[in-house]
């Protein structure tokens, strides 16, 4: 608002020209009837801008009542009767979907292959769907279970098709803190990283390296695990303390070829229940994870199992490895594992079984070029061995690509040179797979 002060002044300019002799000889009366009428328009201009401060005068009243009054009813208490209204905090919107739905998730991943291995026709196959059932109870509580199934012809000679059905892992895991949970039932093994970071569609390779299988993949038992922050730098130290039953024995002998690693679950068929021997194994895991900035990493790991395996409760059954990974930047990727097992037998002795296997990859998009499909490529390499401690011993050469339809489904395909003294698994072979994780 304009203040009329300043005009003011002027009008009492005016009247005091006004007031002058007109003998004067400075103003004529032309000049001084203008100025008359401009003194007059001013005054009326002066009015309305009195009438105008003294409205705002009034509805800044007006506010500073109404703002006393507000005050007085949020602090002070109404007299009897006259209840004050207060704002009600508003109730949050039901939820347009069950709260269970939030607890209960399944996720896993599909696989679908055509393949042909020398000597033997070329054909599709459903590969594996592979569903893991995660339920979350409260903050602290999950259960997950991993199940395979598998479509596959009878036996020679018996028409038809069956499924088959494998529980992979149940377990429960409860999170005691921040840095320990405990984990319980049919668990997977911290053996390495391969089973729990690699396996299925995650690995980029259809099949799995070869020396994984001289190493229990899941065990009945308990389990410790965690990680521990190291400084500021993002650096970390992983660890897993188990007790397992341990390997089995798969008739109850100590025979050589009588080690079932995967079958000793706690359950026996006549529905008895316990461990085959009375000395359950123990084991864990503990990595070094280093990452210098985004996407340049390195781990490193060390881990073991070791107890008895035979029914009597005498042979002894072990094994250390070692697993390495490093990532440099976006596009670069570089891991493997070193197995060593060994085995106390009746018939052979001490047995070895061992192998080892480094796998890379490298994505075109690190080239930066302006084609798409080039840029969804990943190459793709491995080198794996396994010796069976029997005497078999298997060396395969892996060359071959994925290419990404988007990060969870993927078009892989790979050609494997192998090399065997036994001639059934002496045989090269190609596989194309379409995966997808969900």
């Amino acid at each position: 608002m304009k203040s009329p002060i300043r005009y003011i002044g002027a009008v009492g300019a005016l009247c005091t020209a006004a007031a002058l002799p007109q003998n004067a000889g400075a103003v004529t009366d032309e000049e001084f009837n203008a100025l008359k009428a401009l003194v007059t328009q001013q005054g009326h201009e002066i009015e309305q801008l009195n009438k105008i401060h003294e409205q705002d005068q009034r509805e800044l009243q007006q506010l500073r009542e109404m703002e006393i009054l507000s005050h007085s009813a949020a602090t002070n208490t109404a007299p009897a009767g006259e209840p004050i209204a207060q704002v009600q905090p508003m109730a949050a919107p039901p939820s347009a979907t069950p709260r269970a739905t939030h607890d209960f998730m399944m996720v896993g991943d599909a696989e679908v292959q055509f393949g042909k291995v020398d000597g033997q026709n070329a054909g599709f196959e459903l590969a594996d769907f592979a569903p893991i059932f995660l339920y979350r109870k409260g903050n602290n509580l999950l259960f997950e279970a991993g199940f395979d199934v598998k479509l596959q012809n009878n036996a020679p000679n018996s028409p038809g098709s069956s499924t088959a059905i494998d529980l992979s892992f149940g377990q429960l895991d409860y999170l005691l803190n921040d840095y320990v949970t405990l984990v319980g039932g049919y668990m997977l093994l911290p053996l390495g990283t391969y089973v729990e970071r690699g396996a299925g569609w995650l690995n980029k390779i259809p099949d799995d390296p070869l020396p994984r299988g001289v190493l229990p993949s899941a065990g009945a038992g308990l389990q410790l695990r965690g990680a521990l922050p190291l400084g500021q730098s993002g650096q970390s130290l992983t660890y897993a303390i188990f007790g397992a039953n341990g390997p089995g024995s798969a008739d109850g002998s100590d025979r050589a070829t009588a080690l079932d690693l995967d079958g000793n679950v706690g359950i026996k068929s006549n529905g008895t229940t316990g461990n085959l021997h009375g000395s359950p194994s123990g084991g864990g895991r503990i990595g070094w994870f280093y990452p210098w900035r985004a996407h340049y990493d390195f781990e490193l790991g060390l881990s073991g199992q070791w107890g008895t395996w035979d029914d009597a409760g005498k042979r002894q059954w072990s094994a250390a490895v070692v697993d390495a990974a490093l990532h440099l930047g976006s596009n670069v990727e570089l891991k493997g594992e070193f197995i060593n097992t060994w085995a106390e037998t009746g018939d052979m002795g001490l047995i070895r079984p061992r192998g080892w296997w480094i796998q890379g990859g490298y994505k075109l998009a690190a080239f930066n070029l302006d084609l798409p499909i080039l840029n969804n490529i990943e190459v793709i390499g491995r080198y794996d061995t396994a010796k069976d401690g029997l005497g078999i011993s298997v060396d395969r050469w892996t060359t071959g690509y994925v290419y990404y339809f988007s990060n969870t489904f993927l078009f892989e395909g790979d050609y494997e040179f192998i090399n065997s003294n036994d001639p059934a698994q002496n045989h090269d072979a190609f596989i194309f797979q379409l995966s997808f994780g969900f």
